[in-house]
């Protein structure tokens, strides 16, 4: 209260606000919805999920973001959770599914603390410890890979690809990714590779079956031609790139232009007719034999570049044109009349070739680094899209054994390892501080529970079958799910990397110790008037 009596008015209304312990179990709850409705798609034995969006077009998918994009999520914290899928694929590509089981199941173990009233400060500094303790056992159980080990990279591809809806022809497409990553790796001066995934194109046609999917060495453009008449066969290709347009564009602003007889029509489409020669033909004297354009080329242009046996492709992808230019060498030309022979690029050889009903250009042989394009078959649509989820995924973590060279055991062979490790670990730490630690010791559990109950397991005879293994020292014992047992994941070849592992658990232990710090929600509601009067429901007095 003021000191006049009044209720001094700080919110306007409309606005709704949760305090205190309201608005920490909202949170909890929220983000414990969003992870139970991805649990089931974790693992190769997990299920995929129909996403239908308002136009009716049909997602099926079982990658946790993909899943969590296409849900439209309205509260505040569930939002948090799928950014952290978000988060988790930009930046390895996978583990998507378990980062978001583990924070809900951080959280949900808080919950039990949060009972106990244990404060919310204390809950996230053992999770911090916890965090901090398990990368570094992560990181001392790591088993080194050799890059030239070709078998055990086809066993991680094929790992990644066993819960995805290419999993029955992991075998075949493994070694596509393989080749691709090891066709773009760059070896630095210190040994260590660099890969950068944006050399690997991937190029979806309807038709065939995914057998039928192929690694092209050289960038494939889903264009052809603009005229029959040019050639489809161009070796030592010079190559001209255009970010405008070879037409007469129209004018920004309105005008207009008065003809009253026949000659002034017939002197004005001489002139633009004349215009249009002159951009063929600086195009003509620059010395390129093939142009790639991001945008229009005329019908006059096009009959004076066939004339000259020149190659045009029109209309071409803004990401294409920046590929084309830094692969081929050449500058990337904004306007028609700037062009110089110092621009153009080139490459050993550009075709067309017709690929599931369609033509295709191919760029090979390019001077400045590689490029690879996968070529993926599929009978719809729909299906393309979750085959190209699951290669992009298969094609992130070769790409983050090349680049790291670590690797830890699958099957939820780790996650019991940190689990058993953070429980001897918490019995040097304070008595509230130990009950977080094991809370998430604990939540770690989730993962291998929920590739038992995914696979028609128990996960507490499962996990009892596993410690029995570690207790002897065997700790890259995980769950096979084909199998309904445990084996060394070692040696079947189930394996991970670090990297995604790494990721996953420092992404969901912060997001779980954000949440937890908030204790107040205000939710401002956005009534387009003017600010609550005096006197409202929503003042707050002081």
């Amino acid at each position: 209260m003021s000191l006049t009596g009044q209720p001094v008015i700080i919110l306007r209304e409309g606005t709704t606000r949760t305090k205190g312990k309201d608005a920490l179990r909202n949170n909890i709850q929220a983000a414990k919805v969003i992870a139970e409705a991805v649990r089931s798609a974790l693992g190769p034995k997990g299920m995929d999920k129909m996403l239908v969006d308002g136009f009716g077009d049909v997602v099926i998918t079982n990658d946790g973001a993909t899943i969590l994009k296409e849900i439209d999520v309205q509260h505040p914290g569930a939002k948090f959770v799928v950014e952290l899928a978000k988060t988790q694929d930009q930046e390895v590509g996978d583990g998507t599914t378990s980062v978001v089981v583990l924070a809900g199941e951080l959280l949900k173990k808080s919950e039990d603390l949060l009972d106990q009233n244990i404060h919310p400060t204390v809950i996230v500094e053992g999770y911090r410890l916890a965090r901090e303790k398990s990368l570094n056992i992560l990181k001392e159980n790591s088993i080194k890979v050799d890059v030239n080990d070709r078998k055990q990279l086809i066993n991680i591809a094929k790992t990644s690809m066993s819960s995805k809806i290419v999993s029955n022809q992991s075998d075949f497409l493994a070694d596509l990714v393989v080749d691709a990553i090891l066709s773009v790796a760059e070896k630095k001066e210190d040994g260590t590779y660099t890969v950068d995934l944006d050399k690997v194109v991937k190029v979806k046609k309807v038709g065939e079956n995914l057998e039928k999917s192929e690694l092209v060495k050289g960038l494939v453009l889903d264009k052809e031609g603009v005229h029959p008449d040019m050639p489809n066969y161009v070796k030592n290709a010079k190559i001209l790139v255009v970010n405008s347009a070879l037409e007469i564009t129209k004018t920004e602003f309105d005008a207009k232009l008065t003809i009253s007889t026949p000659e002034e029509v017939k002197s004005f489409l001489k002139r633009e007719k004349e215009m249009l020669r002159e951009m063929a033909d600086k195009v003509i004297n620059s010395g390129a034999n093939v142009i790639f354009t991001q945008k229009g080329i005329d019908d006059n242009v096009q009959h004076y570049l066939a004339e000259k046996n020149i190659l045009a492709v029109r209309r071409v992808k803004k990401s294409d044109i920046s590929r084309i230019s830094e692969i081929s060498g050449a500058t990337i030309v904004t306007n028609i009349n700037d062009i110089e022979k110092s621009y153009l690029g080139s490459a050993g050889l550009i075709e067309q070739v017709p690929i599931g009903g369609d033509e295709v250009m191919v760029l090979r042989e390019a001077p400045h680094g590689s490029v690879v394009t996968l070529l993926i078959r599929g009978s719809t649509e729909f299906v393309l899209d979750e085959y190209e989820r699951s290669i992009h995924d298969a094609l992130s973590v070769v790409r983050n054994i090349v680049e790291d060279q670590e690797l830890v055991s699958g099957g939820g062979a780790v996650e019991l390892l940190l689990s058993r490790k953070l429980n001897e670990f918490a019995d040097t730490q304070s008595p509230k501080v130990q009950l977080a630690i094991r809370a998430f010791s604990q939540a770690l559990l989730a993962i291998p529970k929920a590739l038992s109950e995914n696979a028609g397991l128990d996960p507490i005879e499962i996990i009892g079958e596993m410690n029995k293994k570690f207790a002897e020292d065997k700790t890259s014992f995980g769950i096979n799910p084909y199998t309904g047992k445990i084996d060394d994941m070692a040696v079947l070849g189930v394996l991970e990397p670090l990297r995604v592992k790494y990721q996953a658990i420092s992404s969901a232990s912060e997001a779980a110790s954000i949440l937890l710090r908030i204790d107040d929600v205000v939710s401002a509601k956005d009534l387009g008037g003017s600010p609550a009067p005096p006197g409202g429901d929503m003042g707050m007095d002081y």
